[in-house]
């Protein structure tokens, strides 16, 4: 399915009195008002339509009324503070925030959910602000305006394809879901997306439960796993992060553990179950095919070989109890994610701003890359394609040299990609996992999700990283 583009793009830039600048942009959606409103009132829509390339984090986020509160933390680890209320809130038209208090000397922002006719509406966002105090007089409006257009040209772009994506889903019953690593990078971002349909998500933490949609698993031990009898799915993302370190013996036995053993714990409690969950979709890795220089291997390939295939072969082994129990299993082998402020984008988006990206080792080790909006529709798909079990590649369908890779993020960014990284260096400063994840590469194809009908948002990396980068205009 192609990209589903907003139709009628407009954007206007008009000065207003007392140094007020009015931006607004609108674009016509294939979706009806009820469905544009419904996903932005849904408690996962804020996330939805942060930029992915800025450091912005939710405090507050109450239910879209009369008086309730936003808050934001631009900025890691302190950041600024930004706070509006929510003003002439009308369920089925739109909204307004009003900054308390942030970084514009002025800032109300008007959602508007207008109806065209049938399935068509028109989502018009209008933005009437003052720069701060200190820089408003000195400042051109374009330096305020130009991040503005970036941004909504992102937020409308998602805005379509989240809609596009949840009305192939609209005669589907909503589902009950739930989701462990909920606070990592792809299960917050996959609980915010599911909440956008309508889906109910049941976020397990190994902490306090925080309310009702919360509840307390263990990864080494018993736990009551009777609330989640007879749900629709389990998603089972958590692990250690397996790049954010050099993998000494006992970092290396941090990442086994948090794999094999929470699934284990995991599944050992959802088999026990009467009325087990309908199916069980466990996150697992293309390391499970090892580092290979080619040709392109699929799921019927043999494992490779090395401590991330041996990891990923114990890991997707631990959910036996579930295929054994009847329940339908999906071992999802995810790729190389691109977010961009998480995994390897995240890591090479500095090197590459300053000018100091480029070859990594040789430059020819495959990168089977897949975005992140990808990985949220194929766990949805998942979920929802009763015939789709066992492994299932995640990844584009046209995987990469790193050298090519390098070189399109490179030209995104506008920025040369001639300093390379020779392999003696990566051994030094990053050790083993530096040659399995960085001189180390494969060819995966994800014959099983397309021979399933699964649509690729983007099955080309340029537009991926456009998308997610905010260099789409």
């Amino acid at each position: 399915m192609p990209l589903a583009r907003c139709l009628d793009f407009r954007t206007s830039v008009t000065e207003l009195p007392l140094k007020i600048i009015r931006f607004q942009q609108e674009c016509a959606l294939p979706v009806a008002r009820d469905s544009l409103a419904a996903w932005h009132f849904a408690p996962g829509a804020i996330q939805r339509l942060l930029p992915p390339w800025q450091a912005v984090r939710v405090i507050q986020n109450d239910p879209l009324a009369n008086g309730s509160i936003t808050e934001l933390q631009l900025g890691e680890p302190l950041g600024l503070r930004w706070t509006a209320r929510h003003e002439a809130v009308e369920k089925s038209s739109g909204f307004t925030d009003r900054s308390l208090r942030g970084p514009f000397a002025h800032w109300v922002h008007r959602h508007d959910f207008i109806v065209q006719s049938g399935q068509r509406s028109t989502l018009r966002d209008t933005v009437d602000f003052a720069p701060p105090l200190s820089l408003g007089t000195i400042t051109p409006s374009g330096l305020w305006t130009s991040p503005l257009r970036r941004m909504f040209a992102f937020r409308h772009q998602r805005t379509t394809n989240d809609l596009s994506w949840h009305s192939r889903f609209a005669g589907a019953p909503r589902r009950v879901v739930a989701v462990t690593g909920a606070s990592g990078a792809v299960g917050s971002a996959l609980c915010a997306f599911l909440t956008t349909a309508g889906h109910r998500v049941i976020r397990l933490v190994r902490g306090t439960p925080r309310g009702s949609d919360e509840l307390r698993w263990n990864t080494s031990g018993r736990w009551d796993a009777s609330p989640l009898s007879g749900i629709d799915a389990v998603v089972h993302l958590a692990g250690e992060n397996i790049a954010s370190g050099r993998w000494t013996a006992q970092r290396k036995e941090r990442i086994r553990s948090s794999r094999v053993d929470g699934t284990r714990s995991l599944c050992a409690e959802l088999a026990a179950l009467a009325n087990p969950p309908k199916a069980f979709i466990g996150a697992s890795a293309i390391g499970w095919y090892g580092n290979r220089a080619g040709p392109a291997v699929d799921e019927s390939a043999a494992r490779g070989e090395g401590f991330l295939s041996d990891v990923t072969a114990a890991w997707e082994q631990a959910s036996k109890p579930m295929i054994e129990r009847g329940v339908r299993t999906v071992h999802l082998r995810i790729g190389i994610v691109l977010q961009a402020r998480s995994g390897v984008l995240g890591k090479l988006l500095l090197p590459f701003l300053v000018g100091a990206g480029g070859r990594v080792g040789s430059g020819e080790q495959g990168m089977s890359w897949i975005h992140i909006d990808d990985v949220l529709r194929a766990l949805h798909w998942s979920i929802e394609t009763p015939l789709l079990h066992g492994p299932v590649n995640a990844v584009a369908p046209a995987p990469v040299r790193q050298i090519d890779f390098a070189r399109t993020l490179a030209s995104v960014l506008r920025r040369p990609c001639i300093a390379p990284l020779p392999s003696p260096v990566v051994r030094l400063l990053f050790g083993e996992m530096g040659e399995d994840l960085l001189l180390g590469g494969s060819w995966v194809k994800p014959t099983a999700l397309t021979a399933s009908g699964f649509p690729f948002l983007f099955p080309d990396l340029e537009a991926a990283l456009r998308f997610e980068l905010g260099r789409m205009r």
